[in-house]
């Protein structure tokens, strides 16, 4: 059975009358009517003197004004879980419907999709809580998400059931790479039991938007920003220190990433030696799809470190 509570009405009533018991004299006596969809009950109070009256008026609004906010928030729940889905993980976070870091279906395009939401502020370094969505998790020792897959250029998803889990290892592309817009990007990346995290104040349509066509969008980060994705192994040639989207030195064997950082031991961004990123290939280790990469003259010595990263917006 529904109530409707309103203002002004008798509160303690419908619960004494719900609960199937007696009135006695000193009680609220109700009568009722239908108004629509809702069942209005008009108050009189007999037994009560004035004060007493008064009290119970008051208390009474209270405590519907405090049940219709209940019932509202049950209600936007009850209707998220009939079809008005969220489209991303911050929608849920913003209406107080988070249950905690874990999967959620969302309504991703014209489809509905589990993907995982990072709610909570823990586990996730610098990037902070406030509700993110999972887009990819690339694992670097694998060519899945190579600089050259046709992957980052196209809207076709993979492996749409690893989208539902955490920072764990395995790959997946969610339809959020061309559906969802945001105004920052968290990038982490795990090595072992280390992650190290960085975000990117960005605002754009969707992440295939700022990739998919190839072209180079700058950031300004800075190469002491990137390294802390490697922690205290991180290592980058001194000079180029060309970074964000689509960075690419110009010999066609060089380090390239679809987002990163490329390093040069020359004041010259061309013959690339290093690199820090997601999606990359290229010198010297083409089979490093996202890590760190780092030769001749690097800052911290040689580095092969093939990591697992994880982007997520909001």
């Amino acid at each position: 059975m529904r109530f409707w509570f309103i203002p002004g009405f008798s509160f303690l009533f419908v619960i004494h009358w719900a609960s199937g018991a007696k009135i006695t004299n000193n009680a609220t006596v109700v009568s009722s009517k239908t108004e629509g969809r809702k069942v209005v009950f008009q108050q009189q109070y007999i037994g009560h003197d004035a004060k007493t009256n008064e009290a119970i008026k008051k208390l009474d609004e209270k405590l519907s004004k405090k049940l219709d906010q209940i019932i509202k928030l049950l209600e936007e729940k009850n209707s998220s879980n009939q079809g008005q889905l969220a489209s991303k993980c911050k929608e849920i976070y913003t209406k107080n419907l988070s249950e905690g870091n874990k999967a959620y279906l969302l309504s991703v395009g014209s489809e509905k999709t589990r993907v995982y939401c990072h709610m909570s502020s823990a586990g996730i370094g610098t990037c902070g809580g406030g509700g993110w969505t999972l887009v990819m998790k690339i694992d670097g020792s694998k060519g899945t998400f190579h600089y050259d897959s046709k992957l980052w250029s196209t809207k076709t998803d993979y492996n749409l059931p690893g989208g539902g889990s955490g920072f764990d290892n395995q790959e997946t592309k969610l339809p959020t790479y061309w559906n969802t817009p945001f105004s920052k990007i968290c990038l982490a990346m795990k090595i072992g039991l280390q992650m190290g995290t960085i975000m990117i104040n960005k605002h754009a349509r969707s992440l295939y938007s700022l990739i998919a066509d190839g072209k180079y969008r700058a950031t300004s980060l800075g190469r002491k920003k990137w390294k802390t994705l490697i922690g205290s192994q991180g290592s980058l040639q001194p000079y180029c220190n060309k970074e964000g989207f689509n960075a690419v030195c110009s010999d066609s064997h060089a380090s390239k990433a679809r987002i990163g950082i490329l390093g040069n031991n020359q004041n010259v961004c061309s013959s690339c030696d290093s690199r820090i990123g997601f999606g990359t290939g290229g010198y010297n280790d083409d089979s490093n799809t996202c890590g760190n990469e780092a030769l001749h003259s690097a800052d911290n010595g040689n580095r092969h470190i093939k990591a697992m990263g994880y982007i997520l917006v909001q």
